[in-house]
């Protein structure tokens, strides 16, 4: 599974986090989603249910997955 973020459309609403451990938030005032354990704005993983319901529970599209 690829994941992709898009930071510019992220709102810092906390719902990737609260579905996966794989996404967390940069250390700026912003709170821009970011991978937890990953560098960059795109990462494969393994198919995992809570990382794909993350992603698609984003209310902005700010994570996408294929």
């Amino acid at each position: 599974m690829n994941i992709k973020l898009l930071p510019e459309k992220c709102i810092a609403y906390g719902l990737c986090q609260t579905y996966s451990k794989e996404f967390d938030y940069d250390d700026d005032d912003d709170g821009i989603v970011v991978f937890a354990n990953h560098d960059g704005l795109e990462a494969n993983f393994p198919d995992d249910a809570d990382l794909l319901l993350a992603s698609k529970s984003c209310p902005t599209k700010a994570i996408l997955s294929d």
